[in-house]
Order: C-alpha cells, then structure tokens, then sequence
C-alpha cells in the first residue's frame, strides 16, 4: 500500500484522493510551504533521534510529576509544540496555568521567552515592540522588535482575553503565519510556540478568529481529591509554587529540528502516512463533527455561545501534523492506524470528558464499521485504484501499454491476477484497460456510505479518462 510523502519526499506522481482527503492534503503542502519559509535562521541540531526522543520522554514525565494531575494537558502541550502550534489553557484562577507554562518552556535551553500580562489598555507595541519615533515622525508605524514577541520563540500570555479586541486582531497573522504585518512593515517571526492562558472565554468575531489559532484548547478543572490536593501542597512546601530547574535541559535546536521531520522538511526522514489511515481519519474528523453538532443541538445549554460546531479546514489539514508526531513520539516513521484515536488532543477541549467520549466513539464506530465485512481491505483497494488512474492522467501513453506492467503500482499483482482470471491473457491496448479497469472497481462491493461515494467518484475518474484522452489514441 502506498503512503503519503511528506513534503520533501521524493515521488514520480502526486496521489488523487477525493472528497475531504484531498482537501487535506493540498491544504497541508501549502502550510507546510508557509512554515518552512520561516525562521530558517536556526540551526539544525545534529543530535542522534533516539537520544532526543529519550529526553522528550523524560522531559514529559518530569513535568507531569512537578505539575500535579495534569499528564493530558501536558502530553497536550508538548503536542503543540512538536507540531510548532499553539496551546490555550482555561480554568479558575489559581489553578497553576502560569507553572505549567513556565515549567514546560523551562525544559528547553536556547530559546528565547516572551511573557505578558494582558489588559484592556495594551496597545500592539506591548506584543511587538515600541514603536521608531524618527519613523513615526515620518508618518510611518516601525516597531522596534527587538525583545518582543516577534523575535521570541515561545510566548506566554496571562488572561488573553483581558487584551482589547483591536490588539487581539494584531496578534492574528503574528500567530498564524508567523510575521509582523503592519502597516508598510513586514518582519518574519521566530515563534515557535505560544502559550496562553485565561480564566474565561470571551466571545466575539474577532476571539473566535483567534481561538482558531490556538489549535489545542485544554480546560484544567481543579480536583479536590484529599490525595491529589496532599501532592500539590508538598509540591508548594518544596518549591513555592515556583517552576524548578530540572535535572537536565533540551536544546531547542533539536526541538525545532523534530518538527521539521514532523513536517516532512527534512528529505529522507520523513514520516509517511498510508493512504487508507489518511482516509480513515477523514471519516473520524467528519463523523466526530457531525456528533458534536448533535450533542449541540439536544443540550444547546451546555455550549450557549455556540451556534454550530464546526472543524474549520485549516485545522483539519493540522491533523496530518498530529498523527505524524504521534508515529514520531512512537520512534517510528509511518503513522498506523491506532494513531488516529489519539487526533482528540486537536478536536477536543482537553478536559471536557463528554467531548473526548465523542471522539472516541466516532473512532471506534468508524473503526468497527471497517474493520467488518473486508471494509478497509476494500478501501485500499479503492484508494489504490485512485492513485493509478492520478498516474495515469499525467502520463496518457501508459494507457497503451498492459497496466499490469506498470513498475510501482501497488494494484500490479492483483490487477494482473484479475486480468487473468476474468479478461483472459493480459493483452496491450486501450480498450483492454478500459475493460480492466471498469470491471475490477466494479467488483469491490461498498460496505457504507463513504465506501459507495469513493467508488462513484473512481467509476466517473474512469469515464473522464478514457473519454478525455481519445485524441491520444487514435495517433
């Protein structure tokens, strides 16, 4: 079965997936594009990946046990910055959203650390940096940038949502696509990761535009369990309530270069996904949504400030990212498809046990529902289909020569036993691989919904080729 190349990868042929699968994966080479551009100033670390997956490890269990009952929330976090994302903590006031931050930045060595206390009457200056008064007199808005957020690579915003909105909508791009814009100034931003952090949510266009940046929301509910609150009282009498400098350090050059094999930057070490877990996870991110809507739509009491759920696309193409860090933390270079479950760090509020319940079932019915009947022996078959007919179309010739030929074609030995078995000898010809071709997506036999959709759209790929290239053939 083929996988996914990651951006860098090297391929004679780009793959044709339908419906959400391809929106996904157009939408993932354009960020991927975008991210690589920046901070390309950083060194790549050198270091052995099973010694720094080793540290990543340690890393994480040392903040879990400093940060008291908090092991989803961290994993969570360290999701987001292995994807090079950014993280949104919610809770009461002091539940430790502020040692959690600081901890984890703590972990890493090379980095630079931007911290603000956010408030109604900041201006973009605080975030960006004060603004050149010889500029200014020129009627021109220069930020100095130096020390600021922008030449920082992690962040850390107390109470966001105290800022104004006018601030808020500054920080969109910053966060985003990583650059200072504005005005006629234009300056690449080294973040890497932001966390921030705020006591409640506030609801409006521009905080809704802003939410979607934090791609990983977590809601921290304190636990009042007699032994967790006894764990979190020795932790102050040991440390104040302060982080601690842990027993070692992680440079942030191997951070920054596990998230370029994460990203398929990094020709030669990329993380491949295979084309039915890629699709798999399509059907889970679609029927989770459609369970949240419904969930939504019996108890609108429980979410009133929203009208509908909904998984925008930039958030669902982040997904590939996930799963590839996901296979990464495994030490392994091909993303499975138990990763998949594990996509609820990205589509729920870390926290909210009715939301990861959700998923979970989303993942479990898709799963079972494929896993019965040869579903997913079928939906490879379909996919691979798919691919050999994206081949296809790029290279018309082909289509006089026995498809079964064709040298890197994961269909090739079944295709060839098929010809064998219902066509007779495998003869060259058009005609012939039309036959082929109509008869072998005729006999897999959909299972559901999605599996009848993906052979509709194969049967009209089909048609479109053969009727598209007639002048080919009658050269």
């Amino acid at each position: 079965m083929e996988s996914f190349p990651r951006r860098g990868a090297q391929t004679t042929y780009m793959l044709s997936l339908p419906c959400l699968a391809k929106s996904f994966l157009v939408l993932s080479s354009i960020k991927n594009q975008a991210q690589s551009d920046m901070a390309n100033d950083i060194p790549i670390s050198q270091m052995k990946p099973g010694d720094f997956l080793t540290r990543l490890r340690e890393g994480i269990e040392f903040v879990e046990r400093r940060v008291v009952n908090r092991e989803p929330v961290v994993e969570q976090i360290f999701a987001a910055l292995l994807t090079r994302e950014h993280a949104l903590i919610q809770s009461r006031t002091g539940a430790g959203k502020s040692l959690l931050a600081e901890q984890i930045f703590l972990m890493f060595e090379g980095a630079r650390i931007f911290t603000v206390q956010a408030s109604k009457d900041q201006q973009p200056d605080t975030y960006f940096g004060g603004l050149d008064i010889e500029e200014l007199k020129k009627g021109r808005l220069i930020h100095n940038t130096e020390g600021s957020l922008v030449e920082s690579e992690f962040g850390f915003i107390d109470e966001i949502f105290d800022a104004n909105d006018y601030t808020l909508r500054s920080l969109l791009s910053c966060l985003n696509e990583r650059a200072l814009r504005r005005g006629v100034q234009y300056v690449k931003a080294r973040i890497h990761t932001v966390i921030a952090a705020t006591n409640y949510l506030r609801v409006s266009e521009i905080t809704e535009a802003l939410l979607d940046r934090f791609l990983y929301k977590s809601l921290v509910i304190p636990d009042k369990e007699p032994y967790v609150q006894y764990q979190i009282s020795r932790k102050y009498f040991e440390h104040g309530g302060s982080p601690v400098e842990p027993p070692f350090k992680i440079p942030y050059a191997e951070l920054y270069r596990a998230t370029e094999k994460i990203k398929g930057n990094i020709p030669g070490e990329e993380i491949s996904i295979p084309t039915d877990v890629m699709y798999f996870a399509n059907l889970v991110i679609r029927y989770y949504e459609s369970l949240r809507n419904r969930r939504l739509k019996e108890h609108p009491e429980e979410y009133p400030h929203l009208k509908d759920f909904y998984i925008s696309p930039r958030t669902q193409a982040k997904a590939i990212d996930l799963l590839s860090a996901i296979a990464f933390l495994q030490n392994r270079n091909e993303v499975r498809r138990e990763d998949v479950e594990k996509l609820y760090f990205l589509f729920t509020t870390v926290g909210i046990e009715e939301e990861k319940s959700l998923f979970q079932k989303a993942y479990t019915t898709v799963l079972h529902q494929y896993n019965t009947r040869a579903g997913f022996s079928n939906l490879k078959a379909l996919l691979e289909l798919d691919e050999l007919l994206e081949r296809l179309r790029l290279k018309p010739e082909l289509l006089k020569e026995p498809i079964t030929e064709l040298e890197q074609s994961p269909l090739r030995k079944t295709l060839i036993d098929w010809a064998k078995e219902k066509l007779g000898l495998v003869d060259p010809g058009v005609e012939h691989n039309r036959k082929l071709l109509e008869s072998f997506s005729e006999s897999i036999t959909p299972m559901n919904e999605e599996t009848h959709e993906l052979k509709q759209h194969i049967r009209k790929s089909i048609n479109q080729l053969f009727q598209s290239k007639e002048h080919i053939w009658g050269q």
